[in-house]
């Protein structure tokens, strides 16, 4: 794989964190769980472990509950922006690491993706539901199929 290959998904696994936070995560510890990416003596190891491997699974489910419900607010402000950035940053930076690349350039990759999917995903589902004339929820179920087969498509390029 080339290096701007590298650096593409590494974006893109950060869009995922900005559709859903912690997705990205999920699926990056999940690839590092089955071996498709090897993190094992770096400072991000313990994204291969079990233990972490549930707990994102389970907060990943939390958040597409939660996603559905009409009192959480934007994902373009506050809590939710901020773990979107987070979480894209550390998605990233797992991939880099995989790679042999800086995890600077896998944090900063992953910020400016899971930045691009926030924003163009609040965009896009916002315009989808006034366009379709349907309920929220529908085009909040697409988000989530779009997020997680797209997160486990990255990572199985690794």
């Amino acid at each position: 794989m080339t290096p701007v290959q590298i650096y593409l998904l590494i974006f893109l696994i950060g869009v995922i964190a900005g559709l859903r936070a912690f997705t990205a995560p999920t699926v990056v510890a999940f690839a590092a769980h089955q071996n498709w990416i090897n993190v094992h003596g770096s400072p991000l190891a313990f994204m291969s472990s079990t233990v972490a491997l549930i707990i994102f699974v389970l907060l990943a489910l939390v958040e597409i509950f939660n996603d559905k419900l009409p009192k959480t607010p934007p994902r373009t402000k506050g809590v939710g922006l901020i773990a979107r950035v987070l979480l894209g940053g550390l998605a990233g930076a797992t991939l880099a690491g995989s790679q042999g690349a800086g995890a600077a350039i896998g944090i900063i990759l992953g910020i400016v993706g899971a930045l691009a999917g926030t924003f163009g995903g609040y965009q896009a589902r916002t315009r989808l539901v006034a366009a379709l004339k349907v309920p929220d929820v529908v085009i909040a179920c697409v988000e989530d199929a779009i997020a997680i087969g797209g997160g486990l498509f990255i990572v199985s390029r690794f």
